[in-house]
């Protein structure tokens, strides 16, 4: 067997493996020229690795629609790139021609403008001017769209990427956000494209989430289910896992659990593992379930999201989430289904974890301190939690001033009033019902 096969089982069998471990493995030591092999060796891999891109199915169904309209657009392109340096204009120029019908169809405006720009340059050089006048004139009014739709894309990332931010970048992007709505919406009447559609429709889904209006998502959402059947959006370009995505989501946060519960588990079969939004999509499914009281559905979708081959891939902060969910679901199972290994683990968590969101204040510091709590409140154990209130009542009074913290803000209010009860569940009872009758009002 080869090296290069070797290399491949040794990642397979251990993905976690470090360069330098695998050098040892298939050279025999960590020696500069072992190393210098390893990265050549590597590299070869790697070529032939992607060389398989050619050949994925892109007709899964559970892939994102426009995928495979993409690919051909690019895999035409691709093929007249070769023929022209090939000086084969003709069969060019009939491959140009399909390669731009498919993208006006899938309204994948860039790919057809590229496609004209090279029938241009074909026309130019075989002395076609009549052909040459005329396409340039359609060019000249798909450019104009190709900018409308650039600017709406700018829009919605910067709304997207102010939204990930702590919350006072987030308090920035919802003043903006009027002017973000007008100028996206303008810029949909002047472009009438699937892109400008869907950058409207992603920053109104922005701004509801930002003012703590889920049920408009549930709204956005329904509507754009609406017209894709009417045919009002392009079939080859909307995403209905996004718009399936964004219900479930919109469903947790307006406490309909049970509801969302049902749609997940129907959509749940749509989702792909490899989709970059699966992750997101079980983390909803997860709280769903927990919230509809489906705590042994919750684990066994912990379970789930633990054996996709992609977990150890993600984002430290994803994995931090995901560490939280894993705690919370957990300590809500019966003690006697938990290993005492794993108890052990959880104590260790609750003991030592430090909070580490020291700038993104969107709520993962106090769900730590939170559970922090809870644990040490089981243990009776009250110096620790009286420390923790402390320091829940100072970020609540940072940074859960804004209206879609309502919920957060008077849930802390209530744990603040354990020592003030001097932690008697009767004294606790009465005081706190006028906070409890908010928390259930309060949208999530």
């Amino acid at each position: 067997m080869g090296k290069e096969e070797r290399l491949m089982q040794e990642v397979i069998a251990n993905p976690e493996m470090t360069t330098i471990q695998l050098t040892k493995s298939l050279y025999g030591a960590n020696s500069i020229n072992n190393q210098a092999a390893m990265r050549q060796l590597r590299a070869r891999v790697q070529d032939k690795l992607l060389n398989h891109l050619y050949f994925l199915d892109h007709s899964d169904p559970r892939f994102v629609v426009s995928r495979r309209y993409e690919v051909e657009c690019l895999d035409l392109l691709h093929k007249v790139t070769i023929l022209c340096l090939e000086g084969e204009y003709s069969l060019s120029e009939r491959l140009l021609r399909r390669c731009m019908r498919m993208a006006l169809q899938g309204e994948f405006m860039g790919y057809a403008e590229q496609a004209g720009q090279r029938l241009l340059t074909i026309y130019a050089e075989q002395n076609l001017p009549y052909k040459y006048d005329a396409l340039s004139k359609t060019l000249a009014k798909l450019r104009e769209v190709i900018r409308y739709e650039q600017e709406a894309e700018e829009l919605s990332l910067s709304v997207r990427l102010g939204m990930a931010r702590a919350v006072a970048k987030r308090r920035a992007i919802l003043l903006k956000m009027p002017a973000y709505l007008a100028r996206a919406e303008e810029l949909h009447k002047q472009g009438k494209t699937f892109i400008t559609f869907l950058a409207l429709y992603r920053i109104r889904i922005g701004n509801a989430e930002l003012t703590g209006r889920y049920e408009d998502i549930v709204q956005y959402t329904t509507m754009a289910t609406r017209l894709l059947q009417q045919g009002k959006l392009n079939a080859r370009r909307f995403d209905q896992r996004f718009n399936q995505f964004m219900m479930v989501y919109a469903y947790l946060r307006t406490r309909q659990a049970a509801a969302g519960l049902k749609l997940a588990e129907a959509f749940a079969q749509e989702m792909h593992p490899t989709s970059s939004n699966w992750f997101y999509f079980y983390e909803h499914y997860l709280l769903l379930a927990l919230h509809a009281g489906e705590y042994e559905q919750a684990l066994q979708l912990l379970h789930l999201a633990h054996k996709n081959p992609s977990f150890t891939k993600l984002r430290p902060a994803a994995l931090q989430r995901w560490e939280l969910l894993e705690a919370y679901t957990e300590f809500i199972q019966p003690l006697e289904k938990l290993p005492v290994r794993r108890r052990n683990q959880l104590a260790v968590f609750a003991a030592l974890t430090v909070p580490e969101y020291s700038r993104d204040k969107r709520g993962h510091n106090v769900a730590i301190l939170v559970f922090q709590l809870l644990h040490f409140l089981r243990q009776r154990l009250l110096e620790p939690v009286l420390s923790r209130l402390e320091r829940l009542r100072k970020y609540q009074q940072r940074h859960l001033r804004d209206a879609a913290t309502l919920r957060s803000r008077t849930f802390l209010r209530l744990l603040l009033l354990l020592p003030e009860a001097d932690f008697d569940p009767e004294v606790l009872g009465q005081r706190s019902k006028p906070l409890l009758a908010a928390l259930k009002k309060a949208p999530w």
